[in-house]
């Protein structure tokens, strides 16, 4: 019997798309996000958002991205790159403002993709009608992230998202309409939720046709609403191994088809209450790898529920 890969991997993904390695530039701007408009953001967010790898958003787009591609390109011998708008909202900005950004991002070298990082809420026609103009123009693809992380919007509005599931599936099928890829961020730890919410967001990614999903072990920054709840033990989260368990679950009922970037966080840990269980993610990468083989879990294994699957017991 031919083995079966455990999951669809991102690196898999690029080189069938490229033909070779290709590497994200993260691209850090001088924005926010609606939901901090008030002081709040969501409750897991630090000050710093999620861009911890990026430089300072007080240097120009183009610097940022030559500047690391440079870097990459010598280390790696790379030749194709992905400018990612990463940090905060990256569509929460006026249209004019946003298509200087990403004018900027498309006329920088070996940029064969552009990435954007935005909220469901944050996705409207003008600012995807001129999105499809750069890639008619240049050639260049069009990915956009969005960050749902649950399905359970009572979850989200105790993390304070600020939107629920329903802005999530009015954003894709937007996207969908201008045929550009989707990545959508999922946490699958997060306090209150439980296996069956894991396995529902596999499910609806799945009927949703999303193109990549990008998996997450909650990270607590210090100074926020929910390191003062963990804290204080007002909220729980789940072991080790429960993590690998539902990260097990969500690939078996995960179609085949979408490409998984991404398993667990890779953030530093010197700023926070939570990370990892105090493990690296590389180490927490081998250990679910070992489960997987263990128990026979491999992407897809249990992609039998859509396209009227009660019929089949006629």
């Amino acid at each position: 019997m031919k083995e079966k890969r455990f999951y669809y991997k991102f690196s898999d993904y690029l080189k069938e798309t490229y033909g070779e390695k290709v590497y994200k530039l993260p691209v850090n701007l001088p924005i926010t996000c609606p939901n901090r408009l008030d002081g709040k953001g969501c409750a897991f967010c630090a000050d710093v958002g999620t861009g911890f790898e990026a430089m300072s958003s007080s240097v120009s787009v183009t610097e940022q991205l030559e500047t690391t591609r440079k870097k990459i390109e010598a280390k790696y011998h790379a030749k194709k790159f992905i400018a990612y708008f990463q940090n905060y909202t990256n569509t929460f900005m006026p249209l004019e403002q946003f298509k200087t950004y990403i004018k900027e991002a498309s006329e920088v070298q070996d940029i064969v993709e552009i990435s954007i990082s935005t909220r469901p809420d944050c996705i409207r026609t003008d600012y995807l009608d001129y999105l499809k103009e750069v890639e008619k123009e240049t050639g260049i693809r069009i990915n956009i992230e969005l960050g749902l992380q649950s399905v359970n919007y009572h979850t989200l509005d105790f993390i304070s998202r600020g939107h629920g599931l329903a802005e999530f599936i009015d954003a894709v099928l937007q996207i969908q309409n201008y045929g550009f890829s989707i990545c959508t961020h999922m946490i699958l730890n997060l306090p209150g939720d439980t296996m069956r919410d894991c396995i529902e967001g596999a499910k609806i990614l799945s009927a949703l046709h999303v193109k990549i999903v990008k998996l997450h072990s909650l990270y607590i920054p210090k100074n926020t609403r929910l390191s003062k709840a963990y804290e204080d033990g007002t909220i729980t989260l789940c072991s080790k191994e429960e993590y690998i368990e539902r990260l097990a679950s969500f690939l078996e009922y995960l179609s085949p088809d979408i490409v998984v970037e991404r398993l667990f966080s890779r953030i530093p840990e010197e700023d926070a209450v939570f990370s990892n269980w105090g493990t690296s993610w590389w180490k927490l990468q081998d250990e679910a790898m070992q489960y997987f083989a263990e128990h026979e879990i491999y992407q897809g294994k249990k992609y039998r529920y859509l396209n009227g699957s009660a019929l089949n017991r006629l």
